[in-house]
Parts: C-alpha cells; structure tokens; sequence
C-alpha cells in the first residue's frame, strides 16, 4: 500500500478531484521537468545529440520496462489516433482481406480505436466489415468476445479496460482466442497503463498503443506504441530523418539512406526528440516505477471498492469487484438527476466524467477515502 501522495501533486485544499481517467493532474517533478526543459531553446547552442536521441531512448527504455518489453520494440508517437492508424495500414498491408471478413470493437470503445477500422472497411468494400460487441449485462466483455470472435474475424481492437466504466477485459484469453482464428490484436491501453501491469510476454499484443496524460501521469501530445516484431519491416506513417539509419551523425544527412533505425523506432513521429514533452515523461514514468504499478492497482482498489460500497448502500449499480479495474469504476445516476449532475459536483469542487450511462469514477494516490466520502455525501442529497 502507498501512502497518500497529494503533496506530489499541485492540488488546492479544497479540490476533490476523482478524474484521472479523464486526464491527470500533473506530478510536480514533471511540471518541474517541463520548466527547465522547455528553456533549453533559448540557448540553441547548448542543444547537442543527447537531446536528439539519448534522451528519447531513455523514455523509450523506461516505457519498455513498465510493459515487460525492449526498447527495440517500442516505437514514441504523438497520440492514440497516430499509433493505431500505423496498426491499420501495416495489418493490411500483411494481410489478404477474403470476403465476409470482420474486425470486432466493443460497443461504446473510444473513438481513437474505431475510426481508423471504419476507414480500412470503407477501403474494403464487400470484404470486410466492422462489428460491435453489445455491452455484457454482466459485465463480462471476455465471454462476450469469446462469443463473438469467429474464423472470418482479422483484427479484434479493444482496450484493457473499458474508458466509460473500467469494466476490464481479460487480455491474455482474448489473445488465445485471436490465436485460434488466426486474428490480429489491438490496444489502446490509454486507460490501463500505469495503473494496471500489463505484459507484453503474457498478452502478445500485435500492436499496443497509449496515451501519456493520463494513467501514465505524462504530458499531452505524447505517447507511445509497441510493436510486434514481424511488422517491424513495416511502412511508418511519415518520413523523417531521425528514423533513418546513421542519423546520428549530423554531417552525414545529405547522404540519403533507405535504411532504418533499428527494430519499432521506424515508426518514430517526426520530432519525436520535443524538447519540452520528452523530459516530462522521463520524469513521469521514473515515478512510477519508483511506485510500482502492481503497488498503485492495490492501493487504488481499496478507494474503487469502497466506491462500490457506498454506490450499494445508496441503491445505485455498480460494477463488482471481479469485473471491474482496479483504478477506476462506474457507478449508475438516476436519468432525472444525471443532466445536471455535474454542474452540482463542480460547484462543490468535486470532479468526476459522465461517460455513457455511467458516472465514472477515477481517484489515484492523491485521494483519500475522504474524498469518497465527500463525493457519496453530495450524492446522497441529490438523490
């Protein structure tokens, strides 16, 4: 268990903020970070290699270790959106579409991870669809992909946990489900990763994709995607010159290579090396691992279970223990106080997300059980 961290943070008294799922507040080692990071171009001459590529691979190397992979296989991108739209354009590029071919997302999944399938069926016209898998009433998403997942399906593109409630999804039985049709697997972990360990030797991802600002404690505009080694050949979504081999050596770039870096860095964004964001997430994740995650997830569990206890005794649903995220929870508000409900919570200074039909609940180490308490007592008046 870690104790309470709010003095880690730049958080006023009176605050009572449950949201990091909608994005979290930041560490003050990061903001302190981003403030001497972000001078550095005031002196340009003081901007040497290091900047250019030691310093990136430091945040390369941290990020693999927090998901039990290497570097090699970790590629520094700007967003969800960028990451799982170089999974759609590598998976098809390896993969012949036969006709009556689906990819599965889970209903109400984030956009990030729709759109750019909606776009691969639009380029597949007769062969391929997209299907949703109906929210489980029980919660159970692995049953029901199991259920779903068929010889025709090629990709099955979900998250770890669902964004609108945590309902979690049991990864590495999806993955042997996707192994026995022969389908590829994608995630968005945005929501997951930091807060719940997450191994790329158990689950085998195809693709794994995340956010930084939230779970993650990062900045915005920055995340990163792993790779499964057989794409690693593979078509990055832009040209740049830092992906390119020897580009190291400055004086050398006029000397145009076909050749790449090694293993996912291909797929590195453009500037990848940004002066101000990439010292941020060194200092994010070094925290974090200076925690430990399985650490976070069990101290976490103890505020999300008593979510669910106080959402009991007030007679509202909740997802159980068993089916739900360690980190995060959804609790279901009456239709008639749900419009306005947030307004409410705001002006007490309590801040939560009314996602879907949930009202999503998201505490991290800089919330007590306090602030449980706090929330369930403004609740309870509106109920």
């Amino acid at each position: 268990m870690i104790p309470l961290q709010k003095n880690a943070f730049s958080f006023d008294e009176n605050i009572c903020y449950l949201n990091c799922a909608y994005m979290s507040p930041q560490l003050k080692v990061v903001s302190k970070a981003g403030q001497e990071s972000v001078r550095l171009k005031e002196h340009p001459w003081s901007i040497g290699l290091e900047t250019f590529f030691s310093t990136p691979e430091k945040a390369r190397t941290l990020f693999a270790s927090l998901i039990d992979a290497t570097a090699d296989d970790v590629a520094m991108i700007p967003s969800v959106s960028y990451g799982i739209e170089t999974a759609r354009l590598n998976i098809a590029r390896q993969r012949e579409f036969k006709p009556g071919a689906n990819i599965l997302v889970l209903e109400d999944q984030f956009p990030s991870n729709v759109y750019p399938w909606r776009s691969l069926v639009d380029t597949q016209p007769g062969l391929l669809s997209l299907r949703t898998v109906k929210r489980p009433l029980d919660y159970d998403w692995t049953a029901a992909l199991e259920a779903a997942i068929d010889e025709q399906t090629v990709i099955v593109a979900v998250p770890h946990c669902h964004w609108t409630d945590g309902s979690v999804i049991d990864l590495p039985r999806v993955r042997q489900f996707c192994d026995n049709q022969g389908a590829a697997l994608v995630v968005d972990a945005s929501q997951s990763l930091g807060a719940m360990p997450f191994s790329i030797k158990t689950i085998r991802p195809d693709f794994l994709v995340t956010a930084s600002y939230k779970w993650l404690l990062g900045p915005y505009s920055l995340g990163f995607m792993y790779i499964d080694p057989k794409y690693q050949q593979g078509q990055p979504l832009e040209q740049n010159w830092t992906n390119r081999k020897n580009s190291e050596n400055f004086a050398e770039l006029v000397n145009y290579r076909d050749d790449y870096q090694p293993g996912a860095r291909r797929f590195d964004v453009g500037e990848r090396s940004n002066f101000a964001l990439v010292p941020m997430a060194i200092a994010a994740l070094t925290q974090l691992h200076e925690w430990g995650v399985t650490n976070i997830a069990n101290t976490l569990r103890t505020l999300t279970n008593a979510i669910a206890r106080r959402a009991e005794s007030l007679g509202l649903g909740y997802i159980p223990e068993h089916a739900r995220a360690a980190h995060m929870t959804g609790i279901q508000i009456p239709a008639e106080i749900a419009t306005n409900l947030n307004e409410q919570l705001q002006n007490e200074k309590i801040f939560v997300s009314l996602r879907g039909k949930s009202l999503r609940i998201s505490p991290h180490l800089y919330n007590s059980m306090q602030d449980i308490e706090h929330l369930f007592h403004i609740l309870e008046k509106q109920l």
